[in-house]
């Protein structure tokens, strides 16, 4: 009997150290984000995200934001792939991001075409894990003018299922 119930304990642990280190199927994103833009606005708000991981290096994502300052509010929404390698406590990735964006502001309201490259680092093994920080290179088109000279950093909570 001691020694089925040692080895049912062997078998126990062996399982939870094998979920732990295997990848999350599913991450979910959300924190706080600082926007550049080129006319020089800096707007603050919030990021979410959540990503579909595939294998351990391969997901895609869909990335929503807002950002907003004195009447300005600036909200993204766009999808891509993305490729991170899982250290044991770093994760480090890199991704690139397609969708549209609106701006809107003083009764006026505009819709386009958004870009993001960028990637960022989180750091936690486990299910919760802190996104240290996320950077972006925002690549707007909006009425035939395209405007690269966008930035956007998020730091935040990633749940990891």
């Amino acid at each position: 009997m001691r020694k089925l119930l040692s080895f049912s304990l062997f078998l126990g642990l062996l399982l939870m150290t094998t979920l732990a280190l295997a990848e999350p199927k599913a991450e979910i994103f959300g924190g706080y984000q600082y926007t550049h833009l080129d006319a020089g606005t800096n707007a603050n708000g919030w990021n979410a995200a959540l990503t579909g991981n595939y294998n351990n290096w391969f997901g895609i994502r869909a990335d929503l934001s807002g950002a907003y300052k004195s009447g300005f509010k600036f909200h993204t929404y766009t999808f891509g792939p993305e490729v991170a390698m899982r250290l044991p406590v770093l994760k480090p990735f890199a991704h690139a991001l397609f969708g549209g964006g609106t701006a809107s502001g003083g009764g006026v309201s505009n819709t386009g075409f958004v870009m993001l490259y960028g990637g960022g680092v989180d750091m936690g093994s486990g299910p919760i894990a802190w996104r240290l920080g996320q950077f972006d290179w925002m690549v707007t088109r909006f009425n035939g003018f395209t405007d690269k000279k966008n930035v956007r950093f998020s730091t935040g909570i990633v749940l990891r299922f």
